[in-house]
C-alpha cells in the first residue's frame, strides 16, 4: 500500500473520507452530540479531548407534527419511545420544547409537548 501524498494518510479509507471531507464522529447518528465537532487542549501536561458545546437549538426551526399532553408519572424516555420509537432519543423532546433538564418537561401534569420532525426537517410525518 503506498502513501497518498496529498492528504497524509497510508489507509485508503482514511484518504478517501480526508478527500470528501466527510465528517468522522464519535457519537452515533441519533446521539444528540452526533455532528458535533471533538477539540483538544493541554492540561498539566496531559492532552484532553473534549466535545465542544453544544446550544440549544431554536424551537421554530422544527415542524410539529402534534402535541402530547404529559399524565401523571410520564418520562421523557417513555414519551420518546412512543412518538419516536427510541427512548434515547428524548433529547429531541427537549429541544422542540426549549429545555435543559429533561426532567422540566414532565413536571406539571397536562402540560402540552411539542413532538416535531428533527431539526432542519420538514414535510409530513410518514
Amino acid at each position: 500500500m503506498s502513501d497518498d501524498r496529498t492528504t497524509g494518510l497510508t489507509d485508503p479509507v482514511e484518504a478517501m473520507l480526508a478527500q470528501a471531507a466527510l465528517k468522522r464522529t464519535l457519537f452515533d447518528p441519533t446521539s444528540r452530540y452526533y455532528g458535533i465537532d471533538i477539540a483538544v487542549r493541554q492540561e498539566g501536561g496531559a492532552t484532553v479531548a473534549y466535545v465542544r458545546r453544544r446550544f440549544l437549538p431554536q424551537a421554530g426551526r422544527f415542524q410539529l407534527l402534534q402535541e402530547h399532553v404529559v399524565a401523571e408519572s410520564e418520562r421523557v424516555d417513555t414519551i420518546a419511545a412512543v412518538h419516536f420509537g427510541d427512548p434515547t432519543v428524548f433529547w429531541r423532546l427537549c429541544d422542540a420544547n426549549n429545555a435543559m433538564r429533561p426532567a422540566e418537561l414532565t413536571e406539571t401534569v397536562g402540560r402540552r409537548l411539542r413532538i416535531t420532525l428533527p431539526e432542519g426537517i420538514s414535510g409530513t410525518a410518514l
